[in-house]
């Protein structure tokens, strides 16, 4: 008999599906066999493959799986208390707070979560997942991890119990996709930096980042938390902002882009067409506000109200004003000439600061630009103008 106890990584989650989840060695023909034989019970009653779990729930399966051993199964129902998740099993500690990992540089404006940072289990722990199938993404090599960016040089911009938040370089891919080598995305780094604290749980980011883009990605730790920060993004009560540069000086020091984009796909990739009357046009709307005129250029601080792909950067080509370093939507001379008068090699595009309400508390993440928008930023010369008062946010948060 194999017996598991659902944590909240597996709650509302429906009894076939965590099978397949638990067990990823196994057929499907496995585990409809033994629901249809009547061999998985849950608290002692029959399971059904479409039975939602609870956390606490105890799945009894009467049936040997090849993919568990069992001298696996000894060790774990030798224990006095049911199987933990990695984050339960993990020592605690007397941190009245989230902080900041040692070396990161981002300024967090609000109280962090009060969940203790998980710890990697003992190694003797057991996962009560299959043992032989890695579930965790592509091991690097030593000589891949010294010559790409991984998973010992992520910047975590702070860790709580349920979520980190993840500084991205430009150039990393946040997820796997076509143009991407194995292995050398943000999420398989997030992966394999999971494994190394010891969660059973694969980090997960709730949201995405578009390669050239820097700053702030959310991922979740635990699956109730992916399924909440979807959720929340999906109603847009996550407030995401940005850093750009833009070509030229707007006429107005605030405003809204309020144009839909809809999406074309070619050879040369993926683009957004703005202000399309088509039925699969999708609504998009940005506001932004001046930070700093530059002679030539302007120093934006933007505000999603929706996330569509390449939104910022769409937008502010369709109103004259294209992102420095867009190699897209962007004015090719342009950037030319920025790289060779600046050293500008990337999009200047940053996410600076996210704003969302968590566990009864208001949290407020800063990051500030890398060092070399800010290099940039420095050879520019400012046009000073008095500003009018700063009611830019209007935030029913701030």
């Amino acid at each position: 008999m194999i017996t598991r106890t659902i944590d909240r990584n597996f709650a509302n989650m429906r009894l076939d599906r965590f099978l397949r989840k638990a067990f990823p060695e196994e057929s499907l023909s496995v585990f409809f066999a033994v629901i249809r034989k009547k061999k998985v019970r849950v608290n002692g009653v029959v399971g059904k493959a479409n039975q939602m779990l609870a956390e606490g729930d105890v799945v009894n399966i009467y049936e040997n799986f090849k993919s568990v051993s069992e001298s696996d199964e000894r060790n774990i129902e030798g224990g006095s208390a049911p199987l933990a998740s990695a984050t339960e099993a993990a020592p605690a500690t007397h941190s009245s707070g989230a902080t900041p990992p040692k070396g990161g540089h981002a300024h967090i404006s609000a109280e962090a979560p009060s969940g203790q940072r998980p710890q990697r289990p003992d190694a003797k722990e057991k996962s009560g997942f299959a043992k032989n199938k890695s579930t965790w993404g592509k091991q690097l090599s030593g000589a891949e991890k010294q010559a790409h960016w991984g998973a010992h040089e992520l910047d975590l911009i702070v860790q709580t119990e349920d979520y980190v938040i993840v500084n991205k370089p430009s150039g990393l891919a946040s997820q796997p996709g076509s143009g991407t080598r194995p292995g050398e995305s943000l999420v398989e780094y997030l992966w394999e930096w999971g494994k190394n604290e010891g969660f059973d749980f694969k980090p997960t980011i709730a949201h995405r980042l578009d390669q050239e883009t820097s700053g702030m990605i959310i991922a979740a730790l635990h699956g109730d938390t992916l399924r909440d920060f979807t959720r929340m993004i999906r109603e847009h009560v996550v407030d995401k902002f940005y850093f750009a540069l833009v070509k030229g000086n707007l006429k107005k020091d605030r405003g809204t882009i309020n144009e839909s984009l809809l999406r074309t796909d070619s050879a040369k990739g993926s683009k957004m067409l703005v202000g399309q009357d088509d039925e699969n046009a999708q609504k998009a709307i940005t506001h932004y506000r001046v930070k700093q005129h530059y002679e030539g250029y302007d120093l934006v601080k933007i505000k999603l109200e929706t996330g569509r792909m390449h939104q910022i950067r769409a937008h502010f080509a369709s109103i004259g004003h294209p992102l420095l370093g867009d190699t897209r939507y962007g004015d090719f001379a342009l950037n030319r000439e920025v790289k060779k008068l600046f050293g500008l090699n990337r999009l200047f595009l940053h996410s600076c600061r996210l704003e969302f309400d968590w566990n009864g508390e208001h949290k407020v993440y800063d990051c500030p630009l890398p060092k070399e928008l800010r290099n940039v930023i420095k050879q520019l010369k400012p046009i000073h103008y008095e500003r009018p008062e700063n009611n830019f946010q209007k935030s029913r948060r701030r």
